[in-house]
């Protein structure tokens, strides 16, 4: 028996057909919404991650940067305080060094130095320099009585000064300014005598011809004078001789 549609299951068939065709994309457009959902989803879930990764980050690098703060504030007093430390330790270097200086100045006056005194090179005991200095000083003065006490002093109390043959020449003068004519005379003459090397020598013997001259010893004065230029020849003092002698003359 032949089995044949009628029109009208061909009809039913078709249509069921069409329906079950036009169903499938409606399923396929859920599916599609439901990844792009959870892809979206996922993709929120991440820039959150990042996001909260970020701020610890920047957290991270802000504490980081209080941190170096503190570290350069902390170098900053340090170099402070070595700077005063520094200046601390120099100041106390320089009072010791002051300390050690002065400590020493005052241990020389109870030592013997050595000195130059009118060019000549001697050993100084202590106190020799301020009693010289003190007899020095009352001549200059004017006092020249107390002056000529405080030579003869210095000249008994120091017989090994260098200081010995300018003691004796101011203790001339001062003699001399006193008028003991014969007195500064003679101590004028020990200075010849005994220091016949030293500067004073030929001012000595000026003075005992000056001495010599208002006096009236006309022929002493012009022998000293000579004597003055043929000891002395090289010297300023013998330059003022030799104009005496002319004047003499």
């Amino acid at each position: 028996m032949t089995h044949r549609f009628s029109p009208l299951r061909a009809a039913a068939a078709a249509c069921v057909a069409g329906v079950a065709f036009a169903a499938l994309p409606a399923h396929a457009g859920i599916f599609d919404d439901d990844q792009a959902r959870q892809a979206i989803l996922d993709l929120r879930a991440k820039t959150d991650n990042l996001s909260n990764q970020l701020s610890a980050a920047q957290r991270s690098i802000l504490d980081q940067s209080n941190h170096i703060d503190q570290l350069n504030q902390q170098v900053a007093t340090l170099r402070g305080q070595n700077e005063d430390l520094a200046n601390q330790l120099a100041t106390l270097q320089k009072q010791q060094k002051d300390y050690y200086t002065d400590l020493d100045t005052r241990l020389k006056k109870f030592e013997p130095q050595q000195e130059t005194v009118d060019g000549m090179q001697g050993t100084v005991q202590p106190g020799e320099t301020d009693a010289f200095n003190a007899a020095s000083q009352q001549f200059r003065s004017g006092d020249f009585k107390n002056a000529a006490t405080a030579f003869r002093s210095f000249i008994a109390k120091y017989p090994q000064s260098p200081y010995q043959p300018t003691a004796q020449y101011w203790l001339g003068n001062a003699l001399y300014a006193l008028k003991d004519y014969k007195g500064s005379t003679a101590t004028w003459q020990n200075v010849v005598k005994n220091y016949p090397q030293h500067p004073r020598a030929p001012e000595a013997l000026l003075a005992i011809a000056n001495n010599q001259i208002e006096q009236g010893q006309k022929a002493a004065a012009k022998h000293t004078l000579e004597q003055i230029v043929a000891q002395y020849g090289s010297s300023d003092v013998a330059q003022t001789a030799q104009t005496k002698l002319t004047q003499l003359k």
